[in-house]
């Protein structure tokens, strides 16, 4: 009994391995390789596309040969380094092709015929003060803000508020369309708004106007305030008065078409 007890032990220990004598090592599995190109053969690859794509294009015109080209032409358009010779040469060269601030043209002609009569000692410049087209009354603007600028005693003849001096202006020029503003100096005629910005820029505006007197900073005429005009004192502005001998209503002489004249302290 004890023998095929030990017996039956023996063979159970033979049947169940024991714990520490069984293997526990693991072996990862190792995913279904991917077979990639490696740098040589994709150099490989890259060069018979290469010369797959050379051998279709002619003897002349494969890709290194236009390379070549094309380095030849910047490297021939190069200019080589300049010597001490041609240095100079290009110094005294540069200078020529400056212009002299005076040979600026700012479109003065000094010989001009057109002439204002009765204005060789004053500045006269003929604008609107109407804002029907906006072009136009900023260039008036500018104008006068200009000449206000210098503070020089300016003539200024509103062709809004007087229509003969718009005959006046059309008379001077010979034209019967003329632009606003228009400018006459020392009674010769200088031009308009493009002119006049391109003179002063220039420098040339100042020394044309050294020779006119210069009003007080901030002057403004207490009469009229700057506006030029006055109503008439004879009709008081209705432009009608009436005729003692005749009894009936005439047109007033004195002033204009909207009642006004010319102001007797700024304007005299």
């Amino acid at each position: 009994m004890a023998n095929r007890d030990a017996n039956f032990d023996f063979s159970a220990k033979q049947r169940r391995p024991s714990l520490f004598t069984r293997s526990f090592t693991m072996h990862a599995e190792k995913p279904p390789s991917v077979d990639k190109p490696s740098s040589l053969e994709r150099a490989g690859s890259a060069k018979g596309i290469y010369s797959s794509i050379e051998s279709l294009m002619p003897s002349g015109d494969s890709i290194k040969g236009k390379v070549r080209r094309l380095r030849s032409l910047f490297e021939s358009a190069k200019s080589p380094s300049r010597g001490a010779d041609e240095t100079q040469t290009v110094a005294h060269a540069l200078p020529s092709k400056l212009k002299p601030a005076k040979s600026v043209d700012c479109g003065y002609d000094y010989s001009c015929a057109f002439r204002l009569p009765g204005t060789e000692d004053r500045i006269v410049v003929y604008f609107t003060s109407l804002r029907g087209v906006r072009r136009t009354f900023e260039d008036c603007y500018a104008v006068r803000m200009i000449f206000r600028g210098f503070r020089v005693w300016v003539d200024e003849r509103d062709v809004s508020m007087d229509s003969a001096y718009r005959k006046e202006l059309q008379s001077a020029l010979g034209e019967k369309n003329v632009s606003l503003p228009q400018v006459f100096v020392g009674g010769k005629y200088v031009g308009g708004a493009d002119v006049i910005k391109q003179l002063c820029e220039a420098g040339e505006l100042a020394k044309i106007l050294e020779r006119f007197p210069k009003r007080a900073p901030g002057f403004v005429c207490d009469c009229c305030g700057d506006a030029r005009f006055v109503p008439c004192t004879n009709c008081s502005g209705s432009r009608k008065v009436f005729d003692e001998d005749e009894g009936v209503l005439k047109r007033c002489l004195e002033c204009n078409e909207n009642g006004l004249i010319r102001c007797p302290d700024c304007c005299s």
